[in-house]
């Protein structure tokens, strides 16, 4: 059995470690600049004095992180609707296994639709790449972030991997706090929501010999995630651009911060969040299959399933189909007026580019129109 002190190199906070904190946060002059544009209009002292009153991480996400989260949310998106939360317990910890659209946001508005729904919030994975100073670890960790090794070579990669199996184990099992876990490394970037089979051999490091029971004691709950319009689309085609030339993509220089500041601010239309059923509805599944292989690539299939089945389709995915298509098969889900609108949004998005932009235009529209094929809408 693990003890807290096994993970002081990953773990968020202590609540006694909020405080000094949140003092160094609020020090750091570009703190302001934050503040002026996520609250314009609000008492920027009292909000500064609020947070140096406060002593715990909950607090904390209570005081500010919701308030925060449904600000972003009134100026950058059309709403946010939600369901299968009422169909959780709130006196139970859950693994969250989510979709990855955007940095931030993704497991922010979880911890807003956490509070509504009368949870505590969870804990989240924070990519050691991202804690780039001690301004952005503090964020981070008093937002309750654990931290997630990047990079490595192979020794390093399998024993952070024990590591934070054992600290996600730890985290439901014995703290009883629910978690937030990407179902892929980093940010689906071409429309395409996959579970990655190593994430899911992680979780099996800390269990045991009984496969079954490993994955049911995590209490692991599909999380899926639809914006209307992509968050920092235009990065992800450069990306896509980058490997379909088979250079290996180099990230520029704060590009990370970039890419949360601008996921943050782009208006997004639309927003769903979805709890889809606990993995311990999948598990049967897997009995009599011959070896845990065959079992992790069954789970990974039954998840996939999931966050299909639970993917909210707007108007933007339709309308990338039919014009990758040319054609007008989704005719009846969008309007001429909704055409015309993502048309203006795309030609913004790619006019970073320069020269004969058609490749970007179809990695673009293949985002938005890959979501229909997992639905298995096309056809």
């Amino acid at each position: 059995m693990h003890r807290e002190k096994d993970f002081e190199d990953i773990r968020p906070y202590y609540d006694e470690e909020i405080n000094p904190a949140l003092q160094r946060i609020v020090s750091v002059p570009e703190f302001g600049k934050i503040l002026d544009f996520l609250f314009p209009v609000e008492n920027k002292d009292q909000i500064i004095h609020d947070l140096t009153q406060t002593y715990s991480s909950l607090d904390f996400q209570k005081r500010f992180m919701h308030p925060l989260v449904n600000s972003i949310l009134r100026k950058t998106s059309k709403g946010l609707t939600t369901s299968g939360f009422d169909l959780l317990d709130p006196g139970t910890p859950y693994l969250f296994v989510a979709n990855h659209r955007d940095i931030v946001l993704d497991s922010a508005i979880l911890q807003v639709v956490l509070l509504d729904h009368g949870h505590e919030t969870s804990e989240i994975t924070f990519g050691s790449n991202l804690m780039t100073n001690q301004f952005i670890i503090d964020l981070g960790k008093v937002n309750r972030m654990f931290k997630v090794y990047r990079g490595g070579n192979r020794m390093e990669l399998f024993r952070n991997s024990q590591i934070l199996s054992a600290y996600i184990r730890y985290t439901i099992t014995q703290k009883k706090t629910s978690a937030w876990i990407a179902q892929r490394n980093g940010r689906t970037k071409d429309g395409n929501d996959k579970t990655e089979t190593g994430l899911l051999k992680m979780f099996n490091f800390s269990g045991g010999c009984d496969f079954h029971q490993s994955f049911d004691e995590l209490n692991i709950v599909p999380l899926v995630v639809s914006y209307e319009y992509e968050p920092c689309c235009a990065f992800k085609v450069r990306e896509l651009m980058s490997v379909i030339k088979g250079i290996p993509y180099q990230k520029e220089p704060r590009e990370d911060l970039v890419s949360i500041v601008t996921g943050i601010t782009q208006q997004k239309g639309r927003i769903h969040l979805a709890a889809g059923p606990t993995m311990k509805q999948m598990l049967s599944e897997t009995d009599g299959l011959p070896n845990v292989n065959d079992k992790i690539n069954k789970l990974a299939a039954l998840m996939d399933s999931a966050i299909y089945a639970h993917f909210r389709l707007w108007p933007t995915h339709y309308i990338a189909h039919d014009l990758l298509h040319q054609g007008n098969k989704f005719a009846d889900q969008y309007t001429t007026a909704e055409v015309e609108e993502f048309r203006s949004y795309m030609h913004k998005e790619l006019s970073v580019f320069t020269g004969d932009i058609s490749q970007q235009e179809e990695l673009l529209l293949k985002i938005y129109a890959t979501p229909l094929i997992n639905a298995g809408l096309t056809g």
